[in-house]
């Protein structure tokens, strides 16, 4: 992971890849190992993040996505240090099935978005879906997946940090996808001491984020080395 401090170097930061899913006219399942070979062989990744964005996971039907994740979970066994599944949508109901069952399959971890058609108003709802996706999976990391240009929900991050491993005790980190670094910064400087994990989405702001602190990238383009970005 990455932490910079004043007059500290960059170290290298923990990097996800926001996978794709492989379709044709319907998903192509067979191909997942050969990308995790791929990921792992030619281009050294070895945590990846499942049905999110880039892997179109809120397009999917239920039952799409619970066999993607299991894919991956299964083909990346013994190659992938960690496989974190995006389980967000619109229903509290599938969402928590949705953590259960990457509970179920053995992945490392699990994301959520804020449900976007019936909006939460406030922090306190918003926390209290979170709340209730996270307890269908306790024994899982939970990671709060912020991307506002997507959702429309305007509810800084740095305000939901505020307090939420009260609520969540297995709120592990941010993967924060927004060009507001100055609610970044405001996440990193104000949870030093929480030993959050800050993963940066947006790879054009990459860089500055590091600088500000993040500990690590999810993105497209980062399915590569990235200590060409930084020097010890």
């Amino acid at each position: 992971m990455c932490l910079a401090l004043p007059g500290k170097s960059l170290q290298q930061p923990l990097v996800k890849n926001k996978v794709v899913t492989p379709m044709r006219k319907e998903i192509n399942f067979s191909v997942i190992g050969q990308y995790v070979d791929y990921l792992v062989k030619e281009q050294g990744v070895k945590n990846v993040f499942v049905n999110g964005t880039t892997g179109e996971g809120l397009s999917l039907s239920i039952s799409e996505r619970r066999r993607v994740a299991e894919e991956w979970v299964t083909k990346g066994r013994n190659k992938l240090d960690q496989v974190v599944i995006h389980v967000g949508a619109l229903s509290l109901k599938e969402s928590q099935e949705l953590a259960q069952h990457a509970a179920e399959i053995g992945a490392d971890g699990i994301a959520v978005i804020a449900p976007f058609f019936l909006k939460p108003w406030n922090k306190d709802v918003l926390i209290n879906f979170l709340k209730e996706v996270a307890a269908a999976a306790p024994a899982l990391p939970f990671y709060y997946y912020h991307i506002p240009a997507l959702t429309g929900i305007k509810i800084r991050a740095e305000e939901l940090l505020d307090g939420i491993q009260d609520k969540i005790p297995t709120f592990q980190g941010l993967k924060f996808s927004d060009t507001d670094l100055l609610d970044f910064g405001q996440c990193v400087d104000q949870n030093r001491q929480r030993q959050f994990a800050f993963l940066f989405g947006v790879d054009e702001q990459l860089l500055s984020a590091l600088v500000m602190g993040a500990t690590g990238a999810v993105g497209s383009f980062v399915s590569r080395d990235l200590s060409t970005l930084w020097s010890n």
